[in-house]
């Protein structure tokens, strides 16, 4: 079973960034596709190059692997996988806000075991691999390392939309926002990324797809932090997902967000 390695993540990174990058704050056709609970979920031409340059490049190297994609869906059969969202925040990427990122998952088996998450305008990449949890800019590598804080008063909590927080009125988020120190919204990819490099604390989403968040587990656990399903299962598959800087705010997150 080959298995790709940080080299060939760049790769598709970097084919990515030639096609998102180029677009970015210009006008650009933007079409919707359908998604529960959104009148307008965007799509870009510079997501469709950008996948489209990703799946070529994958399929030239490793044919025998499987791919799944936001945008073309999945081709394949086979215990490797790889995960594609081409641009990670959509809606910032349209305002000209640099918190969107392109995601590149892998799994074996079903499970996350490297991930990278490149945000071209910033110069970042985040990523994983079964040694550690990494952070390259501009020629300078640093390895991540989510926070020791333990405390949910003075946590830091994110979540993407408030919108989504009403339409999951079972959770009980608000009592977790109430308790914890800080809480911020919008950050999209970019806020699961600040969280493996020890910035925020706690990071819940309510309606993940699986493209949306594997690139993003193992770059999370890699830096000490954990990852799961509300209900305390594994998160590839996506749905109501919480990401938290060590196991004991973890646990204690989950029990209050169950009410």
């Amino acid at each position: 079973m080959r298995l790709p390695d940080q080299t060939f993540l760049a790769k598709l990174a970097d084919a990515a960034d030639k096609e998102t990058l180029s677009r970015f704050r210009k006008r650009q056709a933007v079409s919707s596709k359908p998604k529960e609970g959104y009148s307008f979920d965007p799509v870009t031409e510079a997501d469709r190059a950008s996948e489209f340059a990703m799946r070529e490049l994958i399929a030239r190297e490793y044919p025998e692997h499987a791919i799944s994609g936001e945008e073309y869906g999945s081709a394949g059969e086979g215990p490797v996988r790889w995960v594609l969202d081409p641009i990670d925040g959509t809606r910032p990427y349209l305002c000209g806000i640099p918190v969107w990122g392109t995601l590149i998952g892998v799994t074996v088996d079903d499970v996350a075991i490297m991930g990278m998450m490149s945000q071209p305008v910033t110069g970042e990449r985040f990523w994983a691999d079964p040694n550690g949890s990494w952070l390259d800019v501009h020629g300078i590598r640093s390895r991540l390392a989510s926070s020791s804080q333990t405390s949910l008063s003075d946590a830091i909590l994110h979540t993407n939309s408030p919108e989504q927080v009403k339409r999951n009125s079972e959770v009980n988020f608000s009592g977790l926002s109430e308790t914890v120190k800080l809480t911020r919204y919008g950050g999209e990819c970019y806020a699961f990324a600040m969280l493996a490099a020890g910035q925020i604390d706690l990071c819940i989403e309510f309606n993940l797809q699986p493209y949306d968040i594997v690139a993003l587990i193992p770059i999370i656990e890699q830096a000490g932090g954990v990852i799961t399903t509300l209900a305390g299962k594994r998160p590839e598959a996506g749905g109501k997902i919480l990401a938290s800087a060590n196991e004991e705010l973890h646990e204690a997150a989950l029990a209050l967000l169950a009410g």
